[in-house]
């Protein structure tokens, strides 16, 4: 397998994760690092895409990646914000959000091989859904945690909308997967 630029930032993105976690716990000016870094990654996840686009470089390897990076790098984040703030709005979110991703990952490993995998291919909702979830958790990290801070609570709505959206996506998957799956 070559290793393609695309394939290098994908890679980059996942080591990041445990930069992004550690940084996360530093007192001070830690989680506004964190936030930094979690926008250097999100933003490889706009490169490699545009790059594997522009240079011609898609790959099965990346094909498979990019969506775990992206997976990862939200879960991650959003496991640290529970754990630092803790309240029901974004417990709740977090937990559809994660909830689905596993759900929808199960799915596209049972279709794994079959035509329908090939329908299960992101769609512009599922990239919505990732845009906002990135943009909501930048907010939420960047901020200090709290109902009085504007950049908190919007980050807290635009992830409550991602969380909404995140369920219709998962049922937009669900539905091609079985009418796929139900006898003709």
């Amino acid at each position: 397998m070559e290793m393609t630029i695309p394939n290098l930032l994908t890679v980059m993105r996942i080591a990041l994760i445990p930069v992004f976690a550690g940084i996360f716990y530093m007192p001070g000016w830690g989680p506004q690092a964190a936030a930094a870094v979690f926008a250097l990654a999100s933003l490889t996840d706009w490169a490699d895409g545009y790059l594997a686009r522009r240079l011609g470089q898609y790959s099965a390897f990346g094909e498979f990646l990019d969506p775990v990076a992206d997976k990862l790098l939200v879960s991650v984040a959003l496991v640290l914000l529970v754990s630092r703030d803790g309240n029901l709005l974004l417990t709740a979110s977090a937990c559809v959000i994660v909830g689905r991703e596993i759900a929808i990952s199960a799915l596209r490993e049972w279709l794994a091989g079959t035509e329908a995998r090939r329908r299960l291919a992101v769609s512009w909702l599922g990239k919505l859904k990732t845009l906002l979830q990135l943009v909501a958790v930048l907010l939420l990290l960047w901020a200090p945690p709290g109902f009085a801070e504007p950049l908190y609570v919007c980050g807290l709505g635009l992830l409550s909308v991602a969380a909404v959206m995140t369920l219709t996506s998962m049922a937009y998957y669900l539905r091609l997967a079985w009418s796929d799956a139900s006898p003709s």
